[in-house]
């Protein structure tokens, strides 16, 4: 285990003598707003390591440079909340980066394989995951919890020379970097407060509504980023909803709404909540925010969207990918409703040479499907 920054900067120079190093961290999130980093785990070919963040006088500066180094093609699996750490704690992106997670999908071993369902199925291993969900941050750390910790980094080596080799026989590796580039992308994870209503998934008719649902939900994402807890913790989503309907202009009208606390109305948060509103009430009709028109679907596209089910599928079994990579229950609706107009990732890159291209030929009668002998396939017209 790793406590000093001398120790921490040999170990990342050692590490950075490698092509590429497999990376993990194990985290507390439920009572905050920024998950608290508790163990760094780092393997290369013939290295292994274990950091504890949370020793006395440990600097990470070393890390963070060996996070940045370009020669060293840093491997995880499932990168995203690693990745936001790094960047939350370093302010920097990870750079190459490989997920083994995504990796996997484009092979074709299913939607969002887990870690130990693929060592399973690479090396035939079962991992031992009873310590997965233990206090990472009571020191000290029992063996147990270090074999574990250990296992999500030793093990990825040979998951992602396995998936590396595969990618570059089936001539997948271009696949594979649009979707590290999404994962690279700094407003991956610097999401800015006003775009904080973006989360709720609500359905709001009044360009009022919406104005006040962005205006609460901007408050509410800074004050759980400078108080450190979780958004639930500052207003939960179905106050937001109500707030916004019910639009309280003072405390009293917000105490009288259903899902506020008694008394909080005459808390900070309520006087902060009330003036949020009144602002966003208070825009000019020419800044009012425009609400996206839910159009009815043209006559048949509930049809065509389940025939581009049955198309999504075959292609994905057909070409060993899986089918949450190829394309989502919204996109193809979309393409069902909009045709080649449908802005959506299935009709760009590999994803419409693979299945986008002849969706649209299937919903314009260009591709048929039929049933021989007990499969499904698709027909050129």
């Amino acid at each position: 285990m790793i406590e000093t920054t001398a120790d921490l900067k040999a170990a990342c120079a050692e590490l950075a003598k490698s092509d590429f190093i497999t990376i993990d961290t194990e985290f507390l999130r439920e009572t905050t707003f920024w998950p608290e980093l508790c163990l760094i785990q780092m393997a290369s070919p013939d290295t292994e390591v274990l950091v504890d963040p949370l020793a006395k006088g440990l600097d990470l500066t070393p890390f963070f440079e060996l996070m940045a180094n370009p020669g060293v093609l840093k491997v995880f699996h499932a990168a995203r909340q690693d990745i936001e750490i790094v960047y939350h704690l370093g302010n920097l992106i990870p750079h190459p980066i490989f997920d083994t997670q995504v990796a996997a999908m484009v092979c074709g071993f299913g939607d969002s394989v887990s870690y130990d369902q693929l060592v399973q199925r690479v090396k035939g291993v079962q991992i031992d995951k009873s310590s997965r969900f233990t206090d990472w941050s009571r020191r000290p750390l029992s063996e147990k919890q270090l074999d574990y910790a250990l296992a999500d980094v030793t093990h990825l080596r040979e998951i992602y020379l396995a998936l590396k080799a595969q990618l570059e026989r089936e001539g997948r590796a271009s696949w594979l970097r649009e979707e590290m580039d999404i994962l690279e992308a700094r407003e991956t994870y610097d999401i800015h407060p006003d775009d904080a209503w973006q989360r709720l998934k609500m359905r709001l008719k009044k360009p009022q509504e919406l104005a006040v649902l962005k205006y609460v939900a901007a408050w509410r994402e800074r004050e759980a980023r400078s108080r450190n807890v979780p958004r639930s913790r500052v207003l939960k989503d179905d106050t937001i909803y109500e707030i916004a309907q019910q639009q309280p202009k003072d405390t009293e009208a917000l105490s009288r709404l259903r899902t506020v606390a008694r008394g909080w109305e005459r808390s900070a948060g309520g006087t902060a909540v009330v003036e949020a509103v009144n602002e966003a009430l208070a825009l000019p009709k020419s800044e009012m925010p425009h609400v996206p028109r839910h159009n009815q679907a043209p006559e048949g596209a509930a049809a065509a969207t389940e025939l581009l089910k049955v198309l999504l599928k075959l292609t994905a079994e057909k070409h060993g990918v899986a089918a949450k990579v190829l394309a989502n229950s919204d996109d193809l609706e979309k393409i069902a409703s909009e045709g080649d107009k449908a802005e959506v990732p299935a009709l760009s890159g590999w994803r419409r040479d693979l299945f986008g291209e002849t969706a649209l030929q299937l919903i314009n009668g260009g591709v048929a499907l039929r049933f021989v002998g007990k499969r499904v396939e698709a027909v050129q017209l």
